[in-house]
């Protein structure tokens, strides 16, 4: 049966973004399991408790396995498939507002525990090699106007995962969109 793990990001929850009841009432409608596990202390997240719970919500990965993050959940997927068996292969994965690089300003004027939290995270590097041998198919969605993660990040995530890359218009960072039907697009194609 078909899985579909979420990831939100920073500060979010399992339903804290519009867009992610969408995607839970597709998979619902697809007969594709929904599973958001709520990430530890959002709003002082700790990279390895974040890839620890999510290796604690998953038991049986294979290619039917389906990872979406969204903003820092990107980079907890990305870290936790960098620790994966070699011979784990996944379904689709899509990543939503992903990141390596984030616009450091943005950053700074949310204070300086934001930075120092952003600091923990890009300090420690991705073995990106790992994370891309259980990928078989990659996308990437982008907005044209996020205040914290900028376009310069499509050309890493074309170049590292050969991703399939959308950029949308005026969605900011995605915290209120209502929608994303790319990703079920993705999904089935």
């Amino acid at each position: 049966m078909k899985k579909l793990v979420l990831i939100h990001g920073w500060g979010g929850s399992p339903n804290s973004e519009p867009w992610f009841e969408v995607l839970k009432a597709e998979c619902e409608k697809k007969n594709i399991k929904f599973i958001a596990p709520q990430m530890p202390d959002t709003d002082n997240p700790v990279m390895d408790k974040w890839v620890a719970k999510l290796k604690e919500s998953l038991k049986d990965l294979d290619n039917e396995t389906i990872f979406v993050g969204h903003s820092m959940g990107c980079q907890t997927i990305i870290r936790y498939l960098s620790q994966l068996d070699r011979k784990t292969i996944i379904g689709p994965t899509i990543f939503v507002a992903p990141w390596t690089k984030l616009d450091q300003k943005s950053i700074e004027e949310e204070g300086p525990e934001s930075v120092n939290i952003v600091k923990s995270w890009v300090s420690v590097p991705i073995n990106f090699d790992e994370a891309k041998r259980h990928l078989n198919k990659v996308l990437a969605i982008f907005s044209t106007n996020d205040p914290y993660v900028p376009l310069s990040n499509m050309k890493i995530f074309e170049k590292i995962f050969d991703a399939d890359i959308i950029t949308k218009n005026n969605e900011e960072h995605f915290n209120k969109t209502k929608e994303i039907k790319e990703i079920m697009e993705f999904i089935e194609k």
